[in-house]
């Protein structure tokens, strides 16, 4: 496990349960979608000035992490 992902929280009782930055309500889906719409890291945290440089690289790491999660559908078989 990424270091980083100690800056991501999830608590029912937050936000539905969504990944957050710990000690706040930004998604780390918002964060991930306006990096992938172009915006930099500065913006960010010109916008978010609760938000330290390593909670976008926490966002980025557990996106990362999300991506290597493994689902097999019923009936096919994992690869060997």
């Amino acid at each position: 496990m990424h270091p980083l992902l100690t800056r991501i929280s999830i608590d029912p009782n937050v936000c539905f349960g969504k990944p957050c930055v710990r000690g706040t309500r930004i998604w780390v889906s918002l964060l991930l979608d306006r990096l992938a719409d172009g915006e930099s890291e500065a913006d960010l945290l010109a916008e978010y000035p609760q938000l330290a440089l390593d909670d976008i690289r926490a966002a980025l790491a557990y996106g990362a992490e999300m991506s290597r999660e493994q689902i097999i559908p019923a009936g096919m078989k994992a690869a060997a």
